[in-house]
């Protein structure tokens, strides 16, 4: 990924704030350098294929923000608030997410590979179609979460779900356990309990033991 891919991309639409514009519109002019967006606010803005590898949105406001088809390869999202934001076909690969809030994102169809998901609110969040592959996902809320066709490869899954959680077409291997919560109650399931959880509900994973990873 080069620092010098995204001269040729303009966002469609700016941030309303107009600190995070400028930050934006230093960053297309000058050469090599990743776009430092910590603690700003780009809401408003439509960022759709932009090309933000290795960038720097710590505690960004990213809500609602168009973000289809861009590339965070690398890039730091921590504690970001990315509400409902829009991700689909997104480049999130080796990216880090932890802290981050994902409430009602779209994320379909993204590329997933080696992200980190600490302590992630998640709830809602559309991850039809996701490739979630290597990720570690710890401390994550997926409840009411859409995981149709969603693929899934030697994850740390250590998630909470509930009843409104999709895992229809949900393939893979995962580490569990998952919290599972329905009504005010809630159990933990591992192992042939958690296969057989995502199988009632039309997905097939298999639950592997961190121990039991093939080199």
């Amino acid at each position: 990924m080069s620092s010098g891919t995204h001269k040729n991309w303009k966002p469609k639409t700016l941030p309303a704030d107009p600190e995070a514009t400028r930050q934006l519109q230093e960053w297309l002019t000058e050469e090599g350098y990743s776009l430092f967006g910590v603690g700003h606010d780009f809401r408003g803005a439509d960022l759709s294929g932009g090309d933000f590898s290795n960038s720097w949105f710590t505690q960004a406001v990213l809500a609602g923000v168009r973000l289809a088809g861009a590339i965070f390869y690398r890039a730091d999202l921590q504690s970001a608030d990315l509400t409902g934001a829009d991700l689909t076909g997104a480049d999130l690969v080796r990216a880090n997410l932890d802290g981050a809030v994902l409430r009602s994102a779209r994320l379909d169809g993204a590329d997933m590979i080696n992200a980190s998901l600490q302590g992630v609110d998640a709830s809602g969040a559309s991850f039809r179609g996701t490739q979630i592959m290597g990720a570690s996902l710890f401390g994550v809320d997926m409840r009411g979460a859409d995981l149709t066709n969603a693929v899934l490869f030697q994850n740390t899954f250590k998630v909470t779900v509930d009843d409104a959680t999709v895992v229809r077409g949900l393939t893979g291997t995962v580490f569990g356990p998952i919290t599972v919560f329905s009504g005010e109650s809630s159990r933990e399931l591992a192992g042939a309990e958690l296969e057989a959880w995502i199988g009632e509900r039309g997905g097939r994973v298999e639950v592997t033991a961190p121990g039991s990873l093939q080199q």
